[in-house]
């Protein structure tokens, strides 16, 4: 139960950063970036900077290895994915580009797909309130009242 409260705490907490990057984004698109990669720092508990300077397919390895939680890793897939938007507009494009594939590397590694325009912002925070709200991605009932009257005849 405890640990099921901390992951909790913590998909919100990123979920709060996400919404604050996009606020942030008009005054600095670079500190957007630099507070979604905080919050990757955070959520990790690893190096951030380490961590988002390997090769695609290697940051998806390494958070396989280190046995990150799959529901913050899908937080983190779509922080660098949201990331690569607010590097573009602070005329980063390479550090974009990087960013762009390992996102990708990480959804293709954990199974999940990514909408594939990175400054779709709803598209790519698309259920993530819920699942911090819910405790993960797999906490999530398609329909929370599904099945709630069959015990009632004629409903």
């Amino acid at each position: 139960m405890f640990e099921q409260d901390y992951l909790m705490r913590l998909l919100l907490k990123f979920f709060k950063a996400i919404v604050r990057s996009t606020e942030l984004k008009e005054e600095s698109a670079q500190d957007a970036a630099d507070l979604l990669e905080d919050a990757i720092t955070t959520a990790t508990e690893m190096d951030g900077t380490a961590l988002l300077s390997l090769a695609p397919e290697s940051i998806a390895q390494v958070l396989r290895v280190t046995d990150v939680d799959p529901n913050v890793v899908q937080f983190v897939a779509r922080s660098i994915y949201l990331e690569s938007v607010y590097l573009e507009d602070a005329l980063r494009p390479e550090l974009a580009s990087l960013r762009r594939a390992q996102a990708r590397a990480i959804a293709t590694e954990y199974g999940f797909v990514l909408p594939p325009d990175p400054s779709d912002f709803e598209s790519i925070t698309e259920g993530l309130e819920e699942a911090a709200l819910s405790g993960g991605f797999d906490k999530i009932e398609e329909d929370p009242f599904k099945g709630l009257l069959d015990d009632f005849p004629g409903f």
